[in-house]
């Protein structure tokens, strides 16, 4: 038979939280889309798309998951949150620290997610 067994299809329900800043750039964005598109769309249904748009446009989570699946990240070396040409600064020298060059939004966000132990 030419046809390979279909894959399964069970859609799988995951519940996330997010921070309301973010929660508030999806909703931007679903309006942004019927902008373009002239149809609206609720952000729950472009999740999905938006998801498998960002998995299949980085180039270093493809490269590693070739073989079947991305490798377990607790083993070998850590995982960067953006692509090396976003992090290769022209005067940069390989002795540099391989560490993420996420930046974030506002002072807000910052705080939200790297908050200090120190008293201000």
């Amino acid at each position: 038979m030419k046809l390979a067994k279909l894959p399964d299809r069970t859609p799988v329900k995951m519940t996330i939280v997010l921070t309301p800043g973010l929660a508030q750039r999806l909703r931007e964005y679903a309006v942004f889309y019927a902008e373009i598109y002239g149809n609206k769309e609720e952000v729950t249904e472009l999740i999905p798309f938006m998801l498998e748009a960002f998995l299949d446009g980085d180039a270093d989570f493809k490269r590693t998951s070739r073989g079947g699946g991305a490798k377990d990240p607790t083993l070998g070396p850590s995982r960067r949150l953006n692509a090396p040409s976003a992090q290769k600064e022209p005067s940069e020298g390989s002795s540099k620290s391989k560490e993420s060059s996420y930046v974030p939004a506002n002072a807000v966000e910052a705080n939200q997610r790297f908050p200090s132990s120190r008293p201000e």
